[in-house]
């Protein structure tokens, strides 16, 4: 009886070393801090990064089933002087178009199997969407709405509108810029950035530009690893990538905070886009970068780097016939407009969470581009549609609503911009065809609107009178266009477009010549009327 019990005693005491030796082993394993998120994804590789609180092993575990069956060791790096580690994992070798399934590993922390989905060449010709948004630093007074806007938001949305699982039907995230609050705020980066937004970035591409708030903080090139084919005296700062037949610039638009390189930017950007031109498999240009160039719900927040990228993107598509886009944030509503004279966008693609810039709050303006601007949360689609023979992007605006008013992924804008051009039909004047007209209240009249495609509609006008027949000296020039939504009224309302009233005193006695073109909703212009001429009482 003795030695049995000696012998129960013994194995008691082996399991409680054993309990003993396990929870030792516990407290020292590491935590994914981090979810993995995926980073510069290219037809046959792409980089995975997550973050622990502690232990240096990158490893990260993928194939083509959920057996998985490849491993691929990386690197880590310090992120804050602690033991926490940010691991960076580059898998090459992949084929294009393919779905991968992925874990990583580092130590005894494993994160859950997620997918990715690889990009295409520009020649397959495959369609895809993007998400835009911006402005997500944490607001006190509703702390959590980016993870709203994310899950409720896009995820909910996807899992609506399409088929099967997210990489299959979302190629990437743009965010131009202020992801945090404090970008010198480590703490920041986890808690308000990365976990509300993981169920995202664990399957999706994110690719960031720099916002005021990142402040050009270290913990913000620690975190990403972004194409590094800008200037090389400012890596990551900006830089392009390439996704089937669109082009997307990434910008740094902080000129005037003490970052500078605003020279070398607009040198390489010149010398991208002229690159950009002569490559036919390139259809369409997207930029982003943090500030406005115009902004109507909060002027102080314009920045004049914008307008010289705006105007380089105009110059470029007025070149090629490439359609472009600038996306953009920094003032915390959504806006879109587009440039007078070329097929380019302005979106403002915020708020995903910053506190919105509501109607009458700051100084504002109704700039004559922007046609719909709205003080709400939100996130932008855009669906790009690479058919060789049409190539075409639908842009829409997924409104959350505001404190005010509650939206629930309601579609409050959309605009379809076609590659090719189908120019309306030419206008017909109607009045004033060789009269005398009186010096005050002239009203401009014109025929209406006809398209050969079937669903185009009178978009906008442009009427011009001028002092010679060769419009060299344009004493009126006048550019409307079918909404103009300002202050959550649409100043267009009732205008057909098809006359325009002259508000400019006439000179009595003098011989006046004008004009009139068409826009459709496309940004199609037809081409200009005839030259009509008038004469004044």
């Amino acid at each position: 009886m003795r030695l049995l019990f000696l012998d129960f005693n013994r194995v008691a005491l082996t399991c409680l070393l054993t309990l003993f030796a396990c929870n030792v082993g516990n407290l020292n394993a590491q935590q994914i801090e981090i979810e993995p998120y995926l980073q510069n994804a290219s037809p046959n590789s792409i980089t995975v990064m997550w973050q622990t609180d502690s232990g240096e092993e990158s490893i990260v575990e993928w194939g083509l089933t959920p057996n998985l069956g490849n491993s691929t060791s990386g690197n880590s790096i310090d992120i804050n002087f602690t033991d926490a580690r940010v691991h960076e994992v580059s898998l090459t070798g992949l084929e294009r178009l393919s779905v991968y399934y992925y874990r990583v590993r580092t130590g005894k922390a494993f994160s859950d199997i997620y997918q990715f989905k690889t990009p295409p060449f520009a020649k397959d010709r495959k369609s895809f969407n993007l998400v835009a948004m911006s402005d997500m630093q944490i607001d006190g007074n509703e702390p959590d709405k980016f993870y709203e806007v994310v899950n409720e938001g896009i995820l909910a949305y996807l899992d609506k509108e399409f088929q099967g699982e997210v990489p299959e039907n979302l190629a990437m995230v743009l965010i131009p810029g202020d992801l945090v609050q404090n970008g010198a705020n480590y703490i920041q980066w986890r808690e308000h950035f990365f976990q509300p937004a993981q169920k995202l970035f664990s399957q999706v591409p994110v690719y960031p530009v720099l916002g005021n708030h990142e402040n050009q903080s270290v913990f913000y090139f620690k975190y990403f690893s972004l194409p590094k084919n800008g200037s090389p005296e400012f890596a990551e700062n900006w830089w392009y990538k390439d996704y089937g037949n669109t082009r997307i610039l990434g910008l740094n638009s902080n000129v005037d905070d003490g970052i500078g390189g605003s020279n070398y930017q607009l040198r390489w950007l010149d010398k991208i886009l002229e690159e950009t031109a002569e490559m036919e498999e390139i259809d369409f240009v997207f930029a982003q970068m943090h500030h406005p160039h115009k902004s109507e719900l909060w002027i102080p927040g314009e920045e004049e780097f914008s307008g010289e990228v705006v105007k380089k993107l105009e110059d470029f598509t007025e070149k090629t016939g490439k359609p472009s886009i600038h996306f953009f944030g920094h003032t915390h509503g959504y806006s879109r407009g587009q440039s007078k004279d070329h097929k380019h966008l302005w979106v403002n693609v915020a708020s995903a969470g910053g506190a919105l810039d509501n109607w009458g709050e700051f100084e504002g303006r109704d700039y004559d581009e922007f046609t719909v601007t709205q003080d709400e949360y939100g996130f932008v689609m855009v669906e790009v549609d690479a058919n060789p023979a049409d190539p075409k992007f639908t842009v829409k605006r997924m409104s959350r609503g505001n404190q005010y008013l509650a939206k629930d992924n309601d579609l409050t804008d959309s605009i379809t911009v076609w590659k090719m051009e189908r120019k309306p039909h030419v206008p017909k004047n109607i009045f004033p065809v060789n009269e005398l007209v009186p010096a005050r209240g002239l009203v401009l009249q014109a025929g209406e609107f006809k398209s050969d495609r079937k669903e185009a509609f009178h978009a906008a006008s442009n009427w011009q009178i001028s002092t010679d027949p060769e419009f060299s000296n344009l004493i009126f020039d006048s550019w409307k266009q079918h909404e103009n939504w300002y202050y959550n009224e649409n100043q267009q309302k009732d205008d057909d477009l098809t006359d325009e009233k002259v508000f400019k005193l006439l000179t009595s006695g003098k011989k006046y010549y004008w004009k009139v073109r068409y826009r459709d909703q496309h940004l199609n212009w037809s081409d200009w009327s005839a030259i009509q001429s008038f004469e004044v009482e």
